[in-house]
């Protein structure tokens, strides 16, 4: 009995320490106050300092939704990325996502994957950026300085790809922000931790402005404290 009450008392010592979940929706609300920085790579020198908040550390949470085991769903309001595990369960990460203006929505897949990508910046992008005195690079070799980080997923619809991306960041401290130009950012040992479970073909729902991604239910009910403290699910 009192190794059993050992592993409550963890459980509930764990359940002060993280932070509960946003409850999500199928439509959530906008969030007011987005970062506007220019560019996927400028960030002012003291965010560096910054540290990403306990809610957007990876965690298992108790997760129902109408989607089936192996999809991926986008809560770019709230922030958060879940990897649909099945039992009422996900994987929860914390992502950073488009500035004001690049939010979007949809159903897309995984169409590519490169581990160390290279980044091509749009044509947009370089002229858009070069309006405002900053030359970007027409590509830029995959490395720990590349803005895409350690891993990309390309996302396809209908079979082309969209030029949206699930990938690393050299700028750990934008999670939980809006300052991309559209892509789905992560944390370097997040998106690898997804990049070996997320196969090509895998469906992506992206949960943003213009509720372009259709009716889908989900809901976060708060970190699964056993899940987590004995590893069940991956």
């Amino acid at each position: 009995m009192r190794k059993y009450a050992s592993i409550l008392l963890a459980a509930t010592i764990a359940a002060t320490a993280i932070l509960p979940a946003t409850s999500a929706n199928a439509f959530p609300g906008t969030v007011q106050g987005s970062q506007t920085t220019s560019g996927v790579t400028l960030v002012a020198q003291q965010q560096s300092k910054k540290q990403v908040a306990q809610k957007f550390k990876r965690t298992k949470v108790r997760f129902v939704t109408d989607q089936a085991p192996g999809t991926v769903i986008v809560d770019t309001n709230n922030k958060f990325l879940y990897y649909v595990e099945g039992n009422n369960r996900a994987t929860r990460y914390g992502i950073g996502v488009g500035r004001e203006g690049f939010g979007w929505s949809g159903v897309v897949k995984v169409g590519r994957k490169a581990e160390w990508p290279s980044w091509t910046p749009p044509a947009e992008m370089r002229r858009r950026e070069a309006q405002k005195g900053r030359i970007l690079p027409v590509v830029q070799e995959g490395g720990e300085d590349n803005p895409l980080g350690a891993r990309a997923m390309y996302l396809y619809k209908g079979g082309r790809d969209t030029i949206f991306r699930i990938h690393g960041t050299n700028q750990p401290w934008t999670i939980g922000l809006n300052m991309s130009s559209g892509c789905i950012r992560m944390m370097n040992k997040d998106v690898e931790h997804l990049y070996a479970r997320a196969d090509i073909g895998t469906k992506v729902i992206v949960v943003g402005p213009g509720n372009r991604q259709g009716a889908v239910s989900y809901n976060d009910k708060g970190v699964d404290f056993f899940g987590n403290l004995f590893g069940f699910g991956g």
